[in-house]
């Protein structure tokens, strides 16, 4: 059984030719709305590849609402643990161009509202992976981080955006999962290198570098390695690096090693970007494995 606590999104995506400079205005070539959020992207995407995935987060009480949790519900994800806030449903507005490059833009709504308690102790002891992200209150992730090691409960911390942690939960994380960026702000808080192996020493647990077109690296005490990227024809990146980690995921708790499960997410991830949106681009399981090499 795997937990995400994250953000959940409703998500406006703006297909352009290219991408606006400051103080310019460009004309869309489609929009349309989708559910996001990198909890529940991460969440989908390892239900997706067969995982039993629990969502604990927040969402409005508006028609929004409904549009960030209806794949969760058709992907047999448990959203027990998702509550109604006050606030309204958080929402993303994400701009593509024509070569696959985006910028987006997120209000956070009732994500800011999501409690570390709407996972009490005894649902926790139910888990074996517990995943988390950067879009819902650092200091509710720090304690839940804190929790689940008491608990025995491997954790999946993906340091985006990358907001500033302590040290010392950054080391409570089984895994600490960056992009190339978010490693090099990780590495100037921490005076180290930006690379796996860096982070990995200065932190002293185990640190999964995406890397994009190039793939990805792993570095710690679980073992070093890197894998190249599968090569696709990318029309869009979003929500790649949320399949990748979900995949990720699915494949540890289905008890994979951690190069089959690298490569398996890779794969994914690289599917993901040959498809258009965010969770409508997240592939199943079936897809990934007919694309393993």
């Amino acid at each position: 059984m795997i937990a995400c606590f994250g953000s959940l999104n409703a998500d406006f995506i703006y297909e352009l030719d290219r991408l606006p400079t400051a103080g310019q205005t460009v004309r869309s070539r489609r929009l349309h709305i989708e559910a996001g959020g990198k909890g529940a992207n991460q969440a989908l995407a390892a239900a997706l590849d067969g995982a039993a995935v629990a969502m604990v987060g927040a969402v409005g009480r508006d028609p929004l609402a409904e549009v960030a949790l209806s794949p969760l519900k058709s992907a047999g994800v448990d959203i027990d643990g998702v509550v109604a806030g006050g606030a309204p449903t958080g929402t993303a507005s994400i701009y593509v161009d024509a070569d696959g490059c985006n910028e987006i833009v997120i209000a956070a709504g009732a994500n800011d509202e999501a409690s570390a308690g709407q996972l009490d102790d005894a649902a926790l002891r139910t888990i074996d992976i517990l995943m988390l992200q950067m879009e819902t209150p650092p200091a509710e992730v720090a304690t839940l981080l804190a929790r689940a090691k008491a608990a025995g409960v491997r954790t999946l911390l993906n340091l985006a955006p990358a907001i500033a942690l302590d040290a010392a939960a950054l080391r409570l994380a089984d895994v600490l999962i960056v992009n190339e960026d978010e490693a090099e702000t990780a590495a100037g808080w921490l005076g180290c290198a930006g690379d796996a192996e860096g982070l990995s020493a200065a932190l002293g647990t185990n640190v999964l570098r995406t890397l994009g077109a190039e793939g990805a690296e792993f570095a710690g005490p679980l073992g070093r390695c890197r894998l190249p990227a599968r090569p696709v024809a990318a029309v869009d990146t979003t929500a790649a690096g949320d399949c990748f980690i979900g995949v990720f995921a699915a494949a540890l708790d289905r008890g994979d090693d951690l190069v089959a499960a690298m490569s398996r997410a890779t794969t994914a991830a690289g599917l993901a970007c040959s498809r258009r949106g965010s969770q409508s681009s997240l592939p199943n399981r079936t897809e990934i494995s007919a694309a393993l090499p």
